[in-house]
């Protein structure tokens, strides 16, 4: 059986009906409901280029059935600045297809691009079926996060 092609490409302000739903179901995933506003607020920054956020879609056929945002931020750790993949989501129509690979990928490939020396992010100890990708893809530092919320 051959697998469909995956494209991955930058988000663009007529992509916000596509982006919407996948925002959401990334959202269902980790049980939290943002606010209107927040949504909002996130959506201008992937589309402005004077911000260090970005977004990337994969496109089956004609439908978007994936996303992922990142951001560039400095690092006491290198002269290089670094990438956060914050979000990444596949829509469930489309898992299992290499999705989330091509998307990950894409943000390899960005980061070689923008000079980056590292990309890293996060997911629920609990996220068994994504950490199987991600064993594949990546090297899994043994760090442990803590945090406190400061505001809201």
């Amino acid at each position: 059986m051959t697998r469909p092609t995956i494209t991955i490409r930058a988000g663009t302000a007529a992509d916000h009906d596509a982006w919407l739903p996948l925002w959401r179901g990334y959202q269902t995933f980790y049980k939290v409901d943002l606010p209107a506003s927040t949504t909002a607020t996130t959506w201008q920054r992937l589309l402005d280029p004077a911000e260090p956020m970005h977004l990337a879609l994969a496109v089956m056929g004609e439908r978007v059935v994936g996303m992922v945002h990142f951001i560039e931020h400095r690092t006491c750790w290198s002269p290089q600045n670094s990438l956060y993949l914050q979000d990444l989501f596949t829509d469930a129509s489309a898992r299992g297809q290499g999705v989330g690979r091509a998307l990950i990928e894409h943000v390899y490939t960005r980061a070689a691009a923008m000079g980056i020396g590292r990309v890293h992010w996060l997911t629920q100890e609990t996220n068994a079926q994504a950490m199987v990708l991600y064993d594949q893809v990546a090297d899994k530092p043994g760090f442990v996060q803590y945090r406190k919320n400061i505001t809201g």
